[in-house]
């Protein structure tokens, strides 16, 4: 009988034990090694942006939307553009060619649905890997992700993200990301904020903010970005500007 206890006793105080020395780090590259992004993505991506430039009555201030349907697999990433959008984007071209301080919404928004921009909408885990490699890990904690426990891992961005030449204008730098992860390491989202603060040429001073929240979900054994918001604000040489871009993928 004592036998039978001790080996119970020593089960319950293993698992504990056990559940702390979890790694979830470790659990998160596991889980981005198996979304390679095999499994081919059919869907229509959308994306809307605004910006704000200046203060006040002087301020100008532009908006726009699109969606494209988007294809990825073996033979690579393809874009389809519809009829409509391809009539907006003609008549925002005679507008500018009429006035160049006329709006063009559609022009505006497809500037924003370039490779680099797509690519971590349909293929989530590359670009969280890019992000992991040059983040410091810092710790994990339990956490929530839309209302529901998830573990978080924090990492720090360190200055050296930046190039040689654009840390010589740079006097603050201060980077966080973090990710919130299921159980097996999945990643169910992820949060990218940055701050910097600088002076070029001696007299010009700038102080520059950004955003960046991420949910993700699986298609296959593909990781997609389903919604990314972005924030970016910037100020200097007396003027201010606000960016604020969400971009959607609906798979299927």
């Amino acid at each position: 009988m004592r036998v039978m206890y001790a080996a119970l006793l020593g089960a319950m105080l293993a698992a504990p034990l056990g559940m702390a020395r979890a790694d979830g780090l470790a659990d998160l590259k596991s889980a981005l090694q198996r979304l390679q992004a095999s499994t081919p993505l059919k869907g229509v991506l959308k994306t809307e942006t605004s910006r704000k430039v200046g203060e006040g009555a002087d301020a100008d201030e532009y908006a726009g939307s699109a969606a494209v349907h988007v294809e990825d697999g073996a033979q690579g990433l393809r874009l389809q553009y519809g009829r409509d959008l391809l009539a907006r984007m003609d008549a925002d071209r005679l507008a500018a060619a009429k006035n160049p301080n006329a709006k063009t919404p559609s022009l505006y928004a497809l500037k924003e649905m370039g490779p680099d921009d797509l690519r971590p909408m349909v293929s989530g885990a590359e670009n969280l890997v890019r992000n992991i490699e040059r983040a410091a890990f810092k710790a994990e904690k339990a956490g929530e992700w839309q209302g529901k426990p998830a573990r978080q891992l924090t990492f720090t961005v360190p200055v050296k993200v930046l190039s040689d030449r654009e840390r010589k204008y740079m006097k603050e730098f201060d980077g966080a990301f973090d990710v919130w992860i299921a159980p097996d390491g999945t990643p169910l989202g992820s949060q990218l904020n940055w701050h910097m603060q600088g002076r070029a040429y001696v007299v010009v001073s700038f102080d520059i903010r950004q955003e960046e929240r991420s949910t993700y979900m699986l298609s296959g054994d593909r990781l997609v970005t389903t919604r990314m918001e972005s924030r970016l604000s910037n100020s200097g040489a007396g003027e201010k500007s606000e960016v604020r871009t969400v971009k959607t993928l609906q798979a299927g």
